[in-house]
C-alpha cells in the first residue's frame, strides 16, 4: 500500500488464471465510497499495466496517469500485466508457449473486473472497461460474452476500425511509398502474411528489410500463436456493431497507428443510429492519448513512439476532460 495521495491510494492485488498468476494494481479514491470503478486494458505488445514497454523509452506510461487522474475524480480503477508483460514474464510465458489467445486475453480481463468488482468500495454495476488499440477488442469480446459482471459501458481509446492486418500494412505501405522499389517489397510482404495467414511457414524474402523480416518471424514464434492469427483479422467496427451498452470511442488526430479517419468513418458506420455510443477526434492526442503539440504532416511513427512514455509527457487535456466527463454522466 502507498501513502494516500490526492488520487487516493494504490494497493496491488494479483489472481490466479490457469497456472499463472495475473498482477495488477487498483486505485482506490478518497472517501468512503462506493465509487463507479474501470479497469484499464493495455494495448499491444509487451505494454505492462502503466501502459510502459520495454520496447521504449521511459516509464511515464499513460495507464498509470489514467488511474489516477480517474482516482482525482472519485473513479476507482484496476489495471493489470498481461501475462506477456510486466516484472514476471520470463517465468509466465513458458507457461503460455501455444496457449495465448483472443480467449486468454478476455479471461485475463474477467480477472480483473471480478478482482474490482470484490472490493467493497467498488459498485459492481458499474464498473467499466477503457482500453487502448488491441486492448480495445478484448474489452468488446468480453462484453459480447455476456459474462456475469457485464460492463457499464466501454471506452474505446485508439480502436481498429479496419482489421489489425490492414491498419499494420497501411503504415508499411505509407514507407514503401518513400522508396524506389517500395511497391515490389510490399508485394513480398503480402506473399509472406499469405503464407501466415494459410498456417504455412512465412518464409520472408530475403529482399525485406531487416525490420520486416524481424516483424513477420515474430507473428509466427510459438510464443504469439495462435492469438498473432487470430489479432490479425479482428477489427472493433464489427464488435461495435454487436455492442449494447454506451460506449466512448477516441482517436487522437495525431494518432500515427489508427487512423482517425479510415478508422473511425467504419467504426461511426457501426454505430449507425445508436445514440449512445459518442465519438471523438480530439486534435492533438496521439496514439497513447497523450498531447501531441507538433503538426501532424510533420509527425513520423519513428519519432513519435519513442516520445510515448517520454517524462514530459502528459493525457491529452481534451482526451481527460471527455473521459472524466463521460464516465460521471455514466455512473
Amino acid at each position: 500500500m502507498t501513502a494516500p495521495d490526492s488520487f487516493g491510494e494504490s494497493l496491488e492485488v494479483s489472481w490466479p488464471l490457469g497456472t499463472t498468476t495475473v498482477y495488477g494494481t487498483v486505485v482506490r479514491p478518497s472517501g468512503p465510497g462506493p465509487f463507479p470503478g474501470v479497469v484499464l486494458v493495455a494495448g499491444s505488445g509487451p505494454t505492462d499495466r502503466d501502459w510502459d514497454s520495454p520496447l521504449l523509452p521511459g516509464p511515464n506510461g499513460s495507464g498509470r496517469l489514467l488511474a489516477e487522474m480517474l482516482g482525482r475524480a472519485g473513479i476507482a480503477s484496476l489495471r493489470y500485466d498481461k501475462r506477456a508483460s510486466g516484472p514476471h514474464v520470463l517465468e509466465t510465458i513458458p507457461q503460455l508457449i501455444g496457449k495465448i489467445t483472443m480467449q486468454s486475453h478476455v479471461d485475463e480481463l474477467a480477472g480483473a473486473v471480478r478482482t474490482l468488482a470484490a472490493e467493497g468500495w467498488v459498485r459492481d454495476d458499474r464498473i467499466f472497461a477503457l482500453g487502448n488499440s488491441e486492448g480495445t477488442l478484448h474489452a468488446l469480446n468480453y462484453q459480447l460474452e455476456n459474462p456475469d459482471l457485464p460492463l457499464a459501458g466501454l471506452i474505446l481509446t485508439g480502436p481498429p476500425g479496419r482489421a489489425v492486418g490492414v491498419v499494420a500494412r497501411s503504415q508499411l505501405a505509407a514507407q514503401a511509398a518513400a522508396i524506389p522499389n517500395g511497391e515490389a517489397l510490399l508485394a513480398l510482404y503480402d506473399a509472406a502474411i499469405a503464407r501466415f495467414l494459410a498456417g504455412e511457414p512465412i518464409d520472408p524474402d530475403p529482399a525485406l528489410p531487416e525490420g520486416v523480416r524481424l516483424l513477420l518471424k515474430a507473428l509466427e514464434t510459438p510464443a504469439n500463436l495462435p492469438f498473432a492469427r487470430e489479432l490479425w483479422i479482428a477489427d472493433a467496427a464489427t464488435l461495435l456493431a454487436r455492442t449494447a451498452v454506451p460506449v466512448l470511442v477516441i482517436i487522437g488526430k495525431k494518432d500515427l497507428q489508427v487512423d482517425w479517419q479510415a478508422d473511425g468513418e467504419l467504426l461511426q458506420r457501426a454505430a449507425a443510429g445508436r445514440a449512445d455510443i459518442t465519438f471523438l477526434f480530439p486534435d492533438n492526442a496521439n496514439h497513447v492519448l497523450k498531447h501531441e503539440p507538433g503538426p501532424r504532416s510533420e509527425l513520423e511513427q519513428a519519432d513519435v513512439m519513442p516520445r510515448y512514455n517520454a517524462p514530459d509527457s502528459y493525457l491529452d487535456p481534451d482526451v481527460a476532460a471527455a473521459v472524466t466527463a463521460w464516465l460521471t454522466n455514466h455512473a
